[in-house]
């Protein structure tokens, strides 16, 4: 199959079907553009990686890290690069990030635990025959020397997910198992790393063969599905006030015409 006839999927592409075939449609087929370009909570989370990535470049190159002003400093740069007017501002979370970095910073300083790679890009064919494939980045991949473990770790700045099963069943990190032990050999470990950074808790996870093998026909399954699905239908949900295509979706453009409707016989 050349590269040009393949079709390659991410975690969140798969997601954006799951949580609403209609808004997929609008992103990855139509290609609509956004009512707004991200919220103020991915411009929060975007910030918070970056700031993290450059501590531990400096890390790796061996050069000084800095201090926690230093920290806050690049984190600040960050946001007044990233923010525009096109964000969708929910929430003032300008300080959470500042308060999110200095529990980190404290905790994990002088950030010599190994790291290998960040925003580390990862290839996958899931069945080696170039029909499904995945694209993905690793927030930061570490080795530890004490355990001989790889370590997918992965930032998180929302809220702390209360079902603990969500981690046993989490597709993007598994998806990250499965390309570090192509890369590294099926007998390495790998612990899948979470930072809840607003909670300062991390959570650790591993994936057996087995659980492996059952994601890749999960996936698999799912692929298929939304090759052969014809109908694109909205899926209404409390996520749709923060939707970025809103002002496409029919469901929206009905409720707000009745309400539009029923003002108009209001003001008789």
């Amino acid at each position: 199959m050349s590269d040009e006839k393949k079709k390659v999927y991410s975690h969140s592409k798969l997601s954006s079907f799951e949580q609403c075939p209609f808004k997929y449609k609008c992103r990855y087929i139509d290609k609509i553009k956004p009512d707004f370009e991200k919220s103020v909570e991915s411009l929060l989370g975007t910030c918070v990686h970056e700031t993290l990535e450059w501590v531990y470049d400096l890390a790796m190159k061996k050069l000084p890290v800095p201090t926690i002003d230093g920290v806050v400093d690049y984190y600040s740069a960050q946001w007044e690069k990233n923010f525009s007017k096109d964000i969708h501002v929910v929430s003032k979370t300008l300080s959470r990030g500042v308060q999110f970095l200095i529990g980190y910073y404290l905790k994990h300083t002088p950030f010599s635990d190994g790291t290998m790679n960040l925003e580390m890009e990862i290839k996958i064919d899931l069945d080696k025959t170039g029909k499904y494939n995945m694209i993905g980045y690793i927030d930061r991949l570490a080795f530890n020397e004490k355990t001989q473990e790889y370590e997918v770790h992965d930032y998180k700045t929302g809220s702390l997910p209360q079902d603990k099963n969500k981690f046993v069943d989490d597709r993007q990190l598994g998806l990250y198992s499965i390309a570090i032990r192509e890369l590294f050999g099926t007998e390495k470990k790998v612990c899948l790393v979470w930072h809840y950074l607003a909670h300062d808790q991390k959570i650790c996870s591993y994936r057996t063969d087995e659980q492996l093998e059952i994601l890749k026909k999960k996936i698999i399954a799912l692929i298929d599905k939304i090759e052969s699905t014809q109908e694109f239908p909205p899926n209404p949900s409390i996520l749709c006030d923060w939707c970025e295509y809103k002002s496409n979706c029919p469901i929206f453009n009905a409720k707000s015409g009745q309400s539009k409707d029923k003002q108009k016989k209001l003001s008789f």
